[in-house]
């Protein structure tokens, strides 16, 4: 069933764009390897099971690493009932509700389709905003659900992740192998596997943050008009945003790896060529997007709902 979150063809396109070309980087990223390898049944089945992996059980790998837990309506009345209100509003299927108890302000939805995704919120986010800017956020990460992005990103990133860890693995073969693998043919096998392997990570990284930063500001747009606030959240963006900025990057280190699943990356001060790599627009560049929808909408704060 079509939700009713605003469609978004240009989002549609960039998606369809950016899975065909990791896909044609992929294709040629395991033939590669096949060939400096010369095991083509070792390279299949290891690259099957990592992206089988990634792609059904992200959302467990998420909470898990976000220290998640999938909550109740008798534990979360409150958040179940701003999640109902919406999914009714969008007409879409009701996700699993959870929570990390975090103090990074955030939230992020994981999962593979509508019926199989989790919408996660942590204590801080709830402990900082009014209910109000709590609905816009998950709004914001509903939206990701009704427009597919969540399991698209999921699977782009998956290239990446195995081209660090074939990295990794053939450092840590040639650092610890016997000296008879040392000779001439196995050091210009493991540059060649090691070149490879960077340069497909390159091609993900720019990939991924491109169509990241695009979904980030589809995911606002669509979530201000279903809930005609776009003042709510811009107003919760601040907040987050704000409240990011202040805390110690070593405290940030573990969850910006899921920076491009988070309502606002979790990003320390002092971070503006970082910016220019970031998996988000920036705070200027949506509270802009933001206020141009509330003029859509008839004034600074939107329309009524």
């Amino acid at each position: 069933m079509r939700s009713r979150f605003e469609p978004d063809r240009q989002l549609t396109v960039r998606m369809a764009v950016t899975m065909f070309l990791l896909g044609l980087v992929y294709v040629a990223f395991i033939a590669t390897l096949i060939v400096l390898l010369k095991s083509t049944v070792l390279v299949v089945v290891i690259a099957a099971a990592l992206l089988g992996v990634q792609f059904w059980y992200s959302d467990r790998i998420a909470l898990y690493a976000m220290r998640g837990q999938i909550v109740t309506a008798e534990e979360q009345p409150e958040l179940h009932g701003v999640i109902d209100r919406l999914c009714a509003t969008a007409d879409m299927p009701k996700p699993q509700v959870a929570v990390s108890h975090m103090d990074l302000p955030n939230a992020f939805a994981t999962g593979r389709n509508a019926d199989h995704a989790v919408v996660c919120v942590t204590t801080g986010l709830m402990r900082r905003l009014e209910t109000e800017e709590i609905e816009g956020v998950l709004a914001h990460e509903l939206s990701h659900v009704a427009h597919r992005d969540v399991a698209v990103i999921t699977i782009a990133s998956f290239l990446g992740v195995i081209a660090g860890l074939v990295v990794r693995f053939a450092f840590y073969s040639q650092m610890f192998g016997g000296r008879d693998q040392r000779d001439q043919n196995t050091a210009v096998a493991f540059i060649a596997v090691m070149t490879v392997s960077a340069l497909v990570y390159a091609v993900s990284f720019l990939l991924i943050r491109a169509l990241s930063r695009y979904r980030e500001l589809a995911a606002d747009r669509a979530a201000a008009m279903l809930t005609a606030k776009p003042s709510v959240l811009a107003s919760a963006l601040t907040k987050v945003s704000g409240d990011i900025a202040r805390i110690p990057t070593e405290d940030l280190r573990t969850a910006q790896a899921f920076n491009a699943f988070f309502f606002a990356p979790a990003l320390g001060p002092g971070t503006a060529v970082a910016n220019l790599f970031s998996t988000h627009p920036s705070l200027e560049r949506r509270l802009e997007a933001l206020a141009e929808i509330a003029a859509e909408l008839g004034g600074p704060g939107g329309g009524t709902p």
